[in-house]
């Protein structure tokens, strides 16, 4: 039998977005889960179509292929069940429980089915990742650098050493959700019961209450602290990119582990070199005399200095390139090159013998100019009508 067009199961137009895609397959489960239709062999296969459409649309290469491909195409890179057999309940009820997982199906559904899945003492919370921006020159990034850089975060307290209370006291088991750091409200509906869960008031998702807190960090295990960090910025990074230094973030409460500190990474801009890529570019100055006579010039680079053969009867606005002299590529992949480009510099607030040079330069030159290339072909043009006998 012909299976059934994956937005037609699910209900939902071709350029549906993932949040209509998630919501039209919950919808679908809830009318046809097994728990609601017990021994009901017609609803239990609209279950297993609506959850193997939605494994596929939900999955942004699945989709694309199945769009191209068609279900032959999504069985390419989805393959349910052992060896891409057909997509059984298993599969079905494994989806299911993964993304709107959290709650057993007896709680979603007032079936006894799915068995219940017990919360365990709740951990301590772990704390905030931190961001900071480091400004990194074109020469640091050509070599590599290490950098200081001063973070404000929230170190663990040492009076109490993160616990939040005072020493020689206790932290307990929260009464209220009984370590568990949350509480659940059940909610009967036509589908059955729902299950609510929230964190629990009493210990803030903690799990642990503080019988007296710290007379230093008021029970929160944690103190504004400044610190200052060493960063090794490695050759042929660009702006974006980050370095996650563990542990260096926001300390968690009451003895929760550190978050990371993320260093993003910024290129200032610079005065003689513009990047592209791993190549650097750069403008340079000639005289009219050196491009038409050609010379050796000195070149700015990111190592220094480099000599660079300007041919004779260069025009400006040339660009050489200096083989190697660009950045090296990221974890070292490849070297670039250095461009450059040189400009004619006209000169100008001239001596009266400049003048009479360049004035007697000019007799010379003008007869020498080049054409126009628009005259060229205008002139070839009314040549070709001419020859063929035309009127142009």
């Amino acid at each position: 039998m012909a299976r059934r067009d994956y937005y037609e199961v699910l209900g939902v137009a071709r350029e549906a977005g993932e949040d209509d895609i998630k919501k039209a397959y919950r919808k679908l489960a809830r009318e046809f889960h097994p728990d609601v239709n017990p021994g009901d062999k017609t609803a239990e296969d609209k279950f297993k179509q609506a959850t193997e459409a939605y494994e596929v649309l939900r999955d942004k290469e699945k989709r694309a292929r199945y769009d191209q491909f068609g279900h032959a195409g999504a069985a390419g890179g989805f393959q349910p069940g052992a060896g891409g057999a057909e997509f059984n309940m298993e599969d079905a009820l494994r989806t299911f429980m993964r993304d709107f997982g959290g709650v057993d199906l007896g709680d979603l559904f007032g079936g006894s089915g799915g068995g219940g899945r017990g919360r365990g003492p709740a951990q301590p919370l772990r704390g905030s990742d931190l961001q900071a921006r480091l400004e990194i020159t074109l020469e640091e990034i050509a070599a590599g650098t290490q950098k200081t850089l001063r973070v404000r975060h929230q170190k663990k307290c040492e009076k109490c050493t993160g616990s939040g209370a005072e020493p020689g006291t206790s932290v307990e088991t929260c009464p209220a959700c009984k370590g568990a750091g949350e509480v659940r409200q059940v909610q009967r509906t036509f589908f059955g019961q729902f299950v609510n869960v929230a964190p629990c008031i009493r210990c803030q998702g903690m799990g642990r209450v503080v019988t007296k807190p710290c007379s230093q960090c008021g029970g929160d295990g944690r103190m504004p602290a400044q610190e200052t960090v060493q960063v090794k910025v490695p050759p042929g990074v660009s702006s974006g990119n980050y370095i996650r230094m563990q542990g260096l973030g926001d300390a968690g409460p009451r003895g929760g582990a550190p978050g990371d500190l993320i260093v993003v990474l910024e290129e200032a801009e610079h005065d003689v070199f513009d990047r592209d890529g791993n190549d650097i570019l750069c403008e340079v100055p000639i005289t009219l005399s050196q491009a038409a006579l050609g010379d050796s010039i000195e070149v700015p680079t990111l190592g220094g200095k480099a000599r660079m053969k300007v041919p004779a009867g260069t025009q400006t606005g040339k660009t050489f390139r200096l083989a190697g002299k660009g950045l090296r590529g990221l974890n070292g992949r490849g070297q670039g090159d250095q461009l450059v480009q040189v400009r004619v510099w006209t000169p100008t607030n001239l001596t009266k013998h400049e003048k009479e040079l360049l004035e007697e330069l000019g007799k010379l030159e003008v007869t020498r100019l080049p054409r126009p290339g628009i005259l060229d072909r205008v002139r070839e043009a009314f040549r070709g009508a001419a020859r063929e006998g035309r009127t142009a």
